[in-house]
């Protein structure tokens, strides 16, 4: 009987115990871990618009060096690939026979001034006579038609001393331009002609110097319809500055160059337009048929954004997008309008706003809607 009571009661012990047991609290659940990506924050700005164009350097000037008369060099009066200025003296071709061409046609020119002076004092006479019919009209006519040949003659003698004077100083080959002059392709002795196929030698003007740079058809026409929306402000282009880049040393061009003018035509076999800019060469750094890459500012476009590239990506469709963090600290995408590059920015004119967070690094690991935390990026990111 004691045996049984001790084991209701520890029955009923345990009862009490099990009754006064809470249940235990279920787990809160845990709250979702933010990425942290790397970011900037956009600006609006005015952006301006430079398009690098290939182009090739040109000489601001080169003429070649002939000869106007016929005859054997005597002389060269000058050292190959020295400068020389106009009107120095290149080369003598033998005076003589030009010498004596021009004391026969200034003799010649002093005899007809003797028979012009004679053939006046006759007409004179002869004037005076006729008032007393002591001569006829006939020969009176005569007598002024002799004066008015003597004329003619005297004018045609003089006429042959100035051609005579311009072929004497034609033997002297004389520098059209100030310039570098080339090799010279004739020495002492040789014969030279009037119409001779070979040029003497041949002078470069190097400063100022030309650059020819080429626009591609379609980049122009995309800059024209840029325009036509009012994206861009443009100015004059004659005298706008260009920069250049030197490809053989890809290099920056010490001085900057002034946009000529451009063609009004497209070429129709490289689809491109020719615009001309020209370059102070104080140093002679540039030289002919150089190849250089020419920076031409084609105007600003205002209420633009300098995206960096490498946080655009796009679809399979090629429509840009970024991704942006909102006022939540999610990711949302945006779909963005670029213009065109600018070192290793896009210019983008439409899709985002002033003061956007942008994602520029951790891209992969991001999606829409996911919750980051943004760390300001380095500025050389």
């Amino acid at each position: 009987m004691r045996v049984t009571n001790l084991v209701t009661l520890t029955i009923f012990m345990l009862f009490l115990i099990g009754c006064d047991e809470q249940p235990a609290e279920a787990p809160a659940p845990s709250q979702p871990q933010s990425m942290p990506v790397e970011t900037i924050r956009l600006h609006m700005q005015g952006v301006e618009l430079i398009e690098e164009m290939p182009g090739r350097t040109v000489a601001y000037r080169q003429s070649d060096v002939r000869p106007q008369v016929e005859g054997i060099l005597v002389q060269r009066n000058f050292e190959e690939g020295a400068f020389v200025e106009e009107g120095e003296q290149l080369y003598l071709i033998d005076p003589d026979v030009y010498e004596a061409n021009l004391e026969a046609a200034r003799a010649d020119a002093s005899r007809l001034e003797a028979a012009l002076d004679q053939a006046s004092r006759t007409r004179k006479r002869y004037q005076g006579l006729l008032k007393n019919k002591s001569v006829s009209k006939e020969d009176y006519d005569s007598a002024v038609s002799a004066e008015a040949q003597a004329k003619a003659a005297l004018a045609a003698a003089k006429a042959q001393v100035k051609q005579a004077e311009i072929s004497l100083e034609y033997t002297q080959v004389k520098a059209p331009i100030s310039g570098k002059i080339g090799a010279s392709a004739f020495t002492e002795g040789a014969l030279v002609t009037t119409n001779q196929t070979n040029s003497l030698a041949t002078i470069t003007q190097l400063d100022p110097i030309y650059v020819d740079v080429t626009q591609a058809g379609q980049s122009l026409l995309k800059l024209k319809q840029i325009i036509k929306a009012g994206k861009l402000q443009t100015v004059k282009n004659q005298g706008m500055p260009v920069s250049l880049i030197i490809d053989a040393t890809g290099q920056t061009y010490s001085h900057v160059g002034r946009l000529e003018f451009s063609d009004v035509t497209v070429n129709e076999t490289t689809g491109t337009v020719r615009l001309r800019a020209v370059f102070p060469n104080p140093e002679d750094e540039l030289l002919p048929g150089m190849f250089v890459r020419g920076l031409v500012s084609q105007g600003l476009i205002s209420n633009a954004f300098l995206i960096p590239q490498k946080a655009v990506m796009r679809r399979p469709d090629g429509t840009a997008y970024v991704f942006v963090v909102d006022s939540e600290s999610k990711i949302v995408t945006k779909d963005i309008t670029i213009e065109q590059s600018q070192g290793k920015d896009w210019i983008v004119t439409a899709g985002v706003n002033d003061q956007d967070v942008l994602v520029v690094n951790g891209l992969q690991r991001i999606t829409p809607g996911m919750l980051v935390t943004p760390i300001p990026a380095q500025v050389n990111s």
